[in-house]
């Protein structure tokens, strides 16, 4: 903990809304060596060269934290995303790969840092990078890229913290038991772990309902089932193979995300992490990632369990029509049960998953208010917001030292126009980003 007699930064005569334990709420923050040092009373570290910024009743909430965002994808899409085309090609694909040599990976990588940077967002997980995709056709989720956040993280120019969860497998594509062995077995890049935290794993489990590739208790409209993505002689070796993946990342200390969208396949995922759970005890923040048709009663176990949800409000808002269409309205008023979720008290993360859709974090709290068909109140805006911050740092295993306002945390700061607990949802987006704040430092201004 940094102990200081004058700050570096001040921001006072707005609202602090902490996040802390008792939800706390100041009227000032001081900073000092990229930590908070103060809260509430900051008026005795003010010194001859403390930078001092006038809320003017602006608004300052924790850095948010967007768990599962592509960067290096983001960043050679940009302004695109994939539910509105390629840029400049009216939705075909490129003709090459969108990053075909580090140049341009270091490029997108740094694009993204200037877009998040002018959301408020401070930390992003990159959910699959590694050698799965070494061949893949965007370039985008290689090993390589993984190599050049290192090398980026040593040279001080990230403008956001990073989290990285391995991949040894394609993206939203199959896997083997061998490759996956032997990627654990490989080391990560090291460095410092506030600036990119690489130890996790992802495993596809399956695909998606609308394409009819997420394993299910239902039958599709053309009579099918779907499948697990993990390769196998046939689908029970599948699942066997799954279940050997999910127990070895779990005695090698990983934290495990899983890509589980079906009903069945999220009982077999949750299954695995249980049994790994009660034979070699507890492990890192394990995670479902999307969740779409989660079972009540599987969703029941996640808090005993300790195995967090991480979904995307903004696909589930965009995409339920094709799901309609796949599965049935009955199956679209059950699937991505956020109220159930919470109500459960599991760590909900809520996230963009860009650039398949944007990474504005005010319009997805909006839609998964929306979703949830909540009435507005403070405590609404509360819990959602929780999802892109104290549950976010959860995740990260890192609420410890980020996610929330208190001495001794990192100064990641977001500072919005006006107050989102006076807000109904649906007005947030409409609220603007003022400033940006990465371990102490001013990163935008508007």
């Amino acid at each position: 903990m940094v102990t200081a007699s004058t700050a570096d930064l001040v921001l006072t005569g707005g609202t602090v809304l902490t996040f802390d334990d008792r939800d706390t709420e100041a009227t000032a923050v001081a900073v000092a060596s990229g930590e908070i040092v103060a809260v509430g009373d900051v008026d005795h570290l003010v010194g001859p060269e403390t930078h001092v910024v006038d809320l003017y009743g602006r608004t300052v909430l924790p850095g948010i934290n967007d768990s599962h965002l592509h960067g290096a994808w983001l960043g050679a899409m940009w302004p695109n995303t994939l539910l509105t085309g390629m840029a400049g090609i009216e939705g075909e694909a490129p003709a090459g790969p969108l990053l075909p040599d580090a140049q341009a990976r270091r490029a997108a990588i740094l694009r993204t840092g200037d877009v998040v940077a002018e959301l408020g967002i401070t930390s992003y997980t990159e959910p699959g990078l590694g050698p799965g995709e070494d061949a893949g056709q965007t370039g985008c989720f290689s090993a390589a890229v993984l190599d050049e956040y290192a090398a980026l993280a040593a040279e001080g120019l990230l403008r956001a913290r990073v989290t990285v969860l391995r991949l040894f497998g394609e993206l939203d594509g199959p896997s083997t038991l061998a490759d996956f062995e032997r990627g654990l077995g490989s080391p990560a890049p090291q460095g410092d772990p506030r600036w990119l935290n690489v130890n996790g794993v992802k495993i596809f489990a399956d695909g998606i309902p609308p394409m009819r590739s997420a394993w299910i208790h239902h039958c599709y409209a053309d009579g099918t089932s779907g499948h697990l993505l993990v390769d196998g002689d046939d689908l029970a070796d599948r699942e066997v193979n799954l279940r050997r993946m999910i127990d070895l990342a779990h005695r090698a200390g990983a934290q495990i995300g899983v890509h589980a969208t079906g009903d069945r396949t999220i009982e077999v995922v949750v299954s695995a992490m249980a049994d790994a759970i009660a034979a070699h005890g507890p492990a890192g923040r394990h995670y479902l990632i999307h969740g779409d048709l989660v079972a009540k009663d599987v969703l029941a176990r996640l808090p005993e369990l300790g195995i967090g949800l991480n979904t995307q409000p903004g696909i589930s808002v965009t995409t339920a029509p094709w799901l309609a269409a796949a599965l049935g309205d009955d199956v679209v008023r059950a699937a991505w049960p956020l109220r159930d979720a919470f109500d459960l008290g599991i760590p909900v993360c809520l996230s963009s998953d860009a650039p398949v859709i944007g990474p504005d974090w005010r319009q997805w709290i909006a839609a998964a208010a929306e979703w949830m068909g909540a009435e507005p109140s403070p405590e609404l805006m509360r819990t959602l917001l929780r999802g892109y911050t104290v549950n976010a740092a959860r995740q990260d295993g890192a609420e410890s030292w980020k996610g929330s306002i208190e001495v001794g945390k990192v100064a990641d700061l977001t500072v919005l126009e006006a107050n989102p607990l006076t807000l109904a949802p649906a007005d947030l987006p409409g609220v603007g980003v003022a400033m940006t704040i990465v371990d102490g430092r001013v990163v935008f201004e508007r």
